[in-house]
């Protein structure tokens, strides 16, 4: 245990103790903090930019009122389109439009023609077709005998409230609190993806680079490849576990400082984004500040936790040994070695790409056996955790994460003590394979 510990300090305070470390652990969340400030800075000038659009209205229906907006500026020309159509853009406008009279008010469908000097984006022309519709919806109303103000009363929001009592059996989660574990579960997925590439990738290298350099040889003369291997995992586990913290609290400060700054104008937004934009809106009208606290109170935080350590490190250690036994087979010739990181690589890509279905139906058939394979657990597991599965799904997953740590890092071991002294040879699958029952 005291060679152990060694090795594991060693590792640890050989890469904390770099300056690449303390910049890249540093600058980081100010590269994230600042990308979401330029983002929102440019996404909230685009929006106030507006374009120019003349329309020739063939009935003289429309009015200029009822189109323009905050991204759009409309003007109505009486003009004949054979006039307009070539000098529209010297007169100032970005989009000419050509509207025909509407000859039959039961038509559900009419085109419009627009000539552009610049290709429009197709945001921006849904944007356009969802404005010439209501002023067009508008007409059809004031020619018939519908009464706007009646037709008004006719629209309703349905709400869903949950009437589940504190006192009574079954799910009491709210619409906040259900949005609340959806953000989390991506997120904790996300980020055990992140910790597997990341800090993986690092204990590869550092296998690898000791294996080049010929150091290990030396380091195994005093102690056992397994120790050895297993340092390395430990070692740099604390290094992400360091690294991870630093981030969340610069994270913290920086969306705080920044957090008014990036804040969208809900009328913006309304704006820029059509009716996805205006459900946004009207979400951020009805929701508060106290039902974001409450949301995050309804979370089983007693289980969320203490499980996603226990996955977080679990996914670590079956990932970083693998990594670890890649990192000893490769030799000199990486672009052959990266044959041998594809069966790692495989499981957590799709893992990764499986959590939208799981949060579209976390307790579905999907969720619950890909929660159990222990390749997948580490990302999917942590994605059902706000979504309260049944204690014995999370029970039987951590059994089963737990055996798959001891198999793997055994695995491991036996392929690092031989491919770590293995040179000048291709290694392949199958000499793998053997490497397995070699014996002391």
């Amino acid at each position: 245990m005291n060679k152990l510990w060694l090795i594991i300090q060693r590792e640890y305070l050989t890469r904390v103790r770099k300056k690449s470390f303390i910049l890249v652990t540093l600058l980081t969340p100010l590269g994230f903090g600042l990308i979401m400030f330029v983002s929102g800075y440019l996404a909230s000038n685009s929006m106030n930019s507006q374009k120019k659009i003349i329309v020739v209205d063939q009935s003289g229906i429309l009015n200029e009122d009822d189109l323009s907006s905050s991204q759009f500026d409309f003007d109505i020309s009486k003009l004949p389109i054979n006039e307009i159509d070539t000098s529209y853009s010297k007169l100032g406008y970005d989009l000419l439009l050509d509207v025909p009279p509407i000859e039959d008010l039961a038509s559900t469908e009419h085109k419009v023609d627009f000539y552009s000097k610049e290709k429009l984006s197709l945001i921006a022309l849904e944007q356009i077709e969802r404005k010439m519709s209501r002023a067009l919806k508008a007409y059809k109303i004031s020619k018939s005998d519908i009464n706007q103000e009646t037709l008004d009363q006719l629209e309703i929001n349905v709400t869903l409230d949950n009437a589940v009592k504190s006192d009574q059996v079954g799910d009491k989660s709210n619409k906040m609190s259900i949005g609340v574990a959806s953000a989390l579960s991506y997120m904790m997925g996300f980020l055990m993806y992140m910790v597997i590439f990341i800090y993986g990738s690092m204990v590869m290298r550092s296998v690898m680079e000791e294996k080049i350099n010929r150091i290990v040889e030396v380091m195994i003369s005093s102690v056992r490849p397994f120790q050895l291997m297993l340092g390395k995992v430990m070692g740099v586990g604390f290094v992400a576990i360091t690294q991870l913290f630093i981030w969340m609290i610069l994270l913290f400060g920086i969306m705080m400082v920044f957090g008014s700054t990036m804040a969208p104008d809900p009328s913006l937004s309304a704006g820029g984004m059509g009716e996805a934009g205006e459900m946004i809106a009207e979400m951020g009208s009805q929701s508060d500040m106290k039902d974001l606290l409450e949301g995050i109170k309804s979370l089983n935080w007693l289980l969320i936790i203490p499980s996603f350590i226990v996955f977080f490190f679990g996914g670590y250690f079956i990932y970083s040994s693998l990594f670890a036994a890649v990192g000893s087979a490769m030799g000199d010739d990486l672009g052959e070695g990266q044959q041998l990181m594809m069966p790692i690589f495989i499981p957590v890509i799709i893992a990764i790409s499986l959590v939208f279905p799981v949060l579209n139906n976390p307790n579905g058939s999907l969720a619950v056996y890909g929660s159990m394979f222990p390749l997948f657990s580490p990302i999917l597991m942590p994605a059902r955790l706000p979504f309260d599965p049944p204690l014995w799904q999370v029970l039987l997953s951590i059994v089963i994460l737990i055996a798959s740590v001891i198999f793997m890092t055994w695995v491991a071991g036996r392929i690092y003590r031989v491919g770590i002294l293995m040179y000048g040879k291709k290694v392949t699958f199958k000499e793998i394979g053997r490497w397995l029952f070699v014996k002391n």
